[in-house]
Order: C-alpha cells, then sequence, then structure tokens
C-alpha cells in the first residue's frame, strides 16, 4: 500500500479513484504524575505517535476494502487538549488504484 500527501506517485498511472478514505483515533493517555516536563513532553509525543499511527492503520483497511493499493493526497489533523489529554487524529485521503 502506497501512502502519499501528494496527488500522485512517480512512475505509476492512476487507473481508477475509488473513494475518499479517513482514519479517525481518539485518544485519552493515562495520566502521568511527573514534575519532569522532559518525561512528560515525551510521554505526551508518544501517545501522539501512537494514535497517529492507529490512525493510518486503519485508513489503509479503508482504503483495502475499497480495492486501492494506494491513497494519494493525505492531510493529517492532530488536535489535542492540554486540560483534559485528549488526543485526536484524523487522517483523510483518497483510494486509488495504480499501475
Amino acid at each position: 500500500m502506497v501512502l502519499t500527501t501528494t496527488n500522485s506517485i512517480e512512475g505509476h498511472t492512476i487507473q481508477d479513484y475509488l473513494g475518499i478514505v479517513t482514519g479517525i483515533n481518539v485518544s485519552v493517555p493515562k495520566a502521568s504524575f511527573t514534575f519532569n516536563m522532559v518525561k512528560y513532553s515525551q510521554s505526551y509525543e508518544n501517545k501522539v505517535g501512537e494514535a497517529k499511527e492507529e490512525a493510518f492503520q486503519k485508513l489503509k483497511g479503508h482504503a483495502i476494502n475499497l480495492k486501492a493499493n494506494a491513497v494519494v493526497g493525505i492531510r493529517i489533523d492532530v488536535e489535542t487538549n492540554p486540560t483534559s489529554g485528549l488526543i485526536i487524529v484524523s487522517i483523510t485521503g483518497t483510494a486509488v488504484k495504480i499501475i
């Protein structure tokens, strides 16, 4: 599966556009009681990375269901709420068949 933010894939031709696909992940990291801001920020960064990876897996799953072998024009939106710790990742792209 080829995933790209561009609208084309060098060396390939888009044979068919199959539809828009989205992967969304909402995560609430467990509370971390630390007074070390470096550890806190590293932990939060890891949680954002995990949420993003899960959203990508969902995006790929939806594309595979459409019989796509690539997703082009990917856009990533990450929203965080420092008060609640809520992390929302939304990834959207166009599922295509490339040759």
